[in-house]
């Protein structure tokens, strides 16, 4: 038996959606550790995600196709028993929600009440966690945001989250299905391929002696998050939920330390080789909100959780994967 099995997951029959995202294929990857019995709900084959480079997408059953589809879904969950659900499926990339929000809204509301549907209707579901997003809160005058705070969103991936979040408390609150929802900030790490994102944008820029592009001012305040601390955050949910205070609610994941986007891009650049280059501001960002940031209390009281990575170390820890990818 491996060290690191958790005796709550070992054998346990886990379906992840969206398991070759940057936090599909970490959590995956933690699961098979912990010794969990994982199904992944693949729609694209993404030869280079870190699931299928880090050989454990091998390792896992795979149903190919798309979280949209009810029959599909509710094969799944029965043919494989499973037990516990990760819905973290979703079309993320906010300037395609802004070119091509249909797709978004099909992905991101329908796929979560496919889910959620064929969950209730499933015998052996015993826990269900939904990923939704910062983003949901849309603009509050009031920060860090606490799960109290309304939804306001009103661009279309926040809308997309937005209703994703309310659609799962409702299966909580009408049907009392074991589900619980994930606010994260935003989530970095090695394996996230989609260059446009800031981070691995300005790591792979440095990485190949380019000044780094900032489509905003380079002002917006965001809180940033590393992949195994949310990772950390959704085992630890998934293994609360039953507990008093914990079914049925929503829980922010984040550092409770907003930085500006110049401040994280800085701090690559100086734990690069490359320090000093200068980004680029374009300054053309649009439908950004100036200020996100989480107050993670809630985490930290019910379930223990706490991150354990600083921004620059996971930074760095984040730079050291993309050399190794890129060089």
């Amino acid at each position: 038996m491996r060290s690191n099995t958790d005796p709550f997951w070992l054998d346990r029959p886990v379906l992840v959606t969206g398991c070759t995202g940057i936090l599909g294929s970490w959590l995956t990857i933690a699961l098979v550790d912990a010794g969990a019995a994982v199904t992944g709900l693949i729609r694209d084959e993404v030869p280079f995600s870190h699931l299928r480079r880090s050989g454990y997408q091998d390792r896992i059953r795979v149903v190919r196709g798309d979280v949209t589809n009810y029959e599909l879904v509710e094969r799944a969950l029965n043919e494989y028993e499973i037990d516990t659900v990760f819905h973290l499926a979703a079309q993320t990339i906010v300037p395609i929600a802004n070119r091509a929000p249909l797709s978004t809204f099909e992905t991101n509301v329908k796929g979560t009440w496919t889910v959620l549907e064929a969950a209730r209707r499933a015998p052996r579901i015993t826990r269900v966690v939904v990923a939704s997003s910062d983003k949901a809160y849309g603009i509050h005058q009031k920060l860090p945001y606490t799960e109290d705070d309304a939804l306001l969103a009103c661009h279309p991936y926040d809308v997309s989250k937005a209703c994703a979040d309310r659609i799962a408390q409702t299966y909580a609150t009408t049907y009392a299905l074991p589900v619980c929802v994930t606010r994260c900030a935003n989530l970095y790490g090695g394996g996230d391929l989609n260059w446009s994102r800031l981070i691995p944008g300005t790591i792979r820029a440095v990485i190949r002696r380019r000044r780094p592009v900032i489509r905003s001012d380079g002002t917006l305040l965001r809180d940033y998050l590393y992949i195994p601390d949310a990772v950390a955050g959704y085992l630890r949910l998934a293994k609360h939920i039953g507990a008093p205070k914990v079914t049925g609610e929503a829980f922010n994941f984040g550092m409770d330390d907003p930085k500006s986007v110049m401040e994280v891009v800085q701090t690559i650049i100086d734990e690069s080789d490359q320090p000093s280059i200068e980004p680029q501001v374009l300054g053309e960002a649009k439908n950004e909100i100036q200020a996100q940031y989480l107050d993670s209390s809630k985490a930290k009281r019910l379930l223990g959780w706490a991150p354990q990575h600083s921004l620059r170390e996971g930074l760095r820890k984040t730079l050291a994967w993309y050399y190794e990818f890129l060089t």
